[in-house]
């Protein structure tokens, strides 16, 4: 090759490994997963011969999980890591399902299974589920707890988790019970059973800038202001309620095959429902509040019941909450829904603070859902938690992520089509926030360059023979 093609393709070649190297390294970085829900029904047929006539049993939800669908449910605030140059994925959700069935004369049951912090982790082209158990053996009764199981093997149909964008989204991967959670399953199914379907989002971080070694990394704390008991104006606060989880499965069901929807600032946390924006005042153990935020459920059969206005006042040990109903049978006037337990309510750490405190529905409650629920049935419990300084924090909200998730009427299981499946990630960015050239890209232009080089090359060499006295390359 003559020496002045050489060093053109040369400088070319180096200029395109220039901009392929850095964008490879960019992607190679793992990168924090911060927030997302996993969406699970275990087995489907097993919840139901746990309910139904032979276990005659239940379940109950712990660690802010929530029911989600027909027959789903929704762990939260994803925590992990995510490689987007290899695929590589981990993130593990919070919450837990308990079930228990076959009670005996000793207020025992013989059935006794709680599964919880599912992680889902992702190599290649294989996935697997790992769950904490705690379970109870068929035959001695032996209750033991094994940590992080591998319970599913997660099937990802030619899913390409390679990307780098802000956000992993998978949507109904089949799952199978391996031979470790049959075990765990207290032998209920054997391995190879097909278990319900894996659903998930999860919020990826941009991988952040080093600080150079002289720049401060961080603020010396700041010491919290002090909140005496004899009265404050309330700086901010949150009330949380899920209203009743039979309720929500209703909505959801079969039955109203409805949904419902947030507006004026108010959160969705899985298993309830945050108003934000507390104001009002504290004074002496007495708490007067209005809080932000609307939730209105819709259905078939005329279900339209919209709360908002959300209204806490707390007297003595006894706390009522109000809220503005709307629905076929009232106008929006406020009512009192529930009564709770707020024993020695007292600041800490510049909070007051009631958690997860038994609710009961009031008899003007019960009018507003319709006569659903008579007047004393147990409701969703209710926490809250107000600011009596600017620098106090609020009690963190289960972490769903930002991806939009779908209405729980459309997470029921489906048939899996793996070619439709989204990737991870819709966008690809460097961790400046300017496109990075991506990988098959790069590499396809240096061998497009290359063939154009030789091309060149064979040109050069198939011309006819210059004249003697033709000026000669130097």
């Amino acid at each position: 090759m003559p020496t002045r093609l050489r060093a053109l393709v040369t400088v070319v070649c180096a200029a395109v490994l220039g901009a392929l190297l850095p964008a490879a390294a960019a992607h190679a970085e793992s990168r924090a997963v911060q927030g997302g829900r996993l969406d699970w029904g275990i087995k489907t047929s097993f919840q139901r011969y746990v309910t139904g006539p032979v276990a005659q049993g239940s379940y109950s939800l712990t660690g802010g999980a929530a029911t989600v669908g027909g027959s789903g449910f929704r762990f939260h605030s994803a925590t992990g890591t995510y490689d987007g140059g290899t695929g590589a994925f981990r993130a593990a959700f919070s919450g837990g399902v308990r079930f228990v069935g076959h009670r005996t004369g000793t207020g025992t049951h013989q059935l006794d299974l709680t599964l919880s912090r599912p992680t889902v982790s992702i190599s290649g082209s294989t996935g697997t589920l790992y769950v904490d158990v705690t379970g109870k053996a068929k035959d001695t009764g032996a209750v033991t707890t094994s940590r992080q199981v591998p319970f599913a093997s997660l099937s990802l149909g030619g899913i390409d988790m390679r990307g780098g964008g802000t956000s992993v989204v998978l949507h109904h991967l089949p799952a199978t019970l391996t031979a470790q959670g049959a075990r765990s399953f207290a032998g209920y199914y054997t391995a190879g059973t097909a278990l319900d379907p894996v659903s998930l989002s999860a919020d990826v971080r941009q991988a952040e800038r080093r600080q150079p070694s002289s720049t401060p990394t961080s603020e010396a704390p700041r010491p919290k202001k002090s909140a005496d008991d004899s009265g404050s104006e309330l700086a901010d606060g949150a009330v949380d309620w899920g209203v009743r989880r039979t309720f929500r499965e209703y909505v959801t069901g079969d039955i109203a095959k409805g949904k419902w929807t947030l507006s004026s600032g108010a959160l969705d946390g899985g298993a309830l429902f945050r108003f934000p924006g507390g104001k009002g005042t504290y004074r002496g153990g007495e708490l007067t509040a209005s809080f932000e935020g609307v939730v209105r459920f819709t259905g078939a059969h005329g279900l339209d019941l919209e709360l908002g206005g959300v209204r806490v006042t707390v007297e003595g040990d006894r706390g009522t909450l109000y809220a503005d109903v709307k629905s076929p049978g009232h106008s929006g006037e406020k009512v009192p829904l529930v009564t709770f337990t707020a024993k020695d309510l007292k600041p800490e750490d510049g909070l007051v603070r009631v958690d997860e405190a038994p609710a009961k529905l009031t008899s003007r409650g019960a009018d507003a859902f319709g006569g659903m629920y008579p007047g004393g049935t147990g409701m969703d419990p209710v926490s809250l938690a107000v600011a009596l300084t600017g620098d106090a924090e609020l009690p963190a909200l289960p972490d769903l992520g930002s991806t939009s998730a779908p209405t729980p009427a459309e997470t029921s299981p489906a048939p899996p089509d793996p070619s439709s499946e989204p990737v991870a990630g819709a966008s690809r960015e460097d961790d400046r926030g300017a496109p990075a050239l991506p990988l098959a890209l790069a590499a396809g232009s240096l061998l497009a360059l290359a063939a154009a080089a030789a091309f060149l090359v064979r040109r050069r060499r198939a011309r006819p023979a210059a004249p003697a006295d033709a000026p000669q390359d130097r």
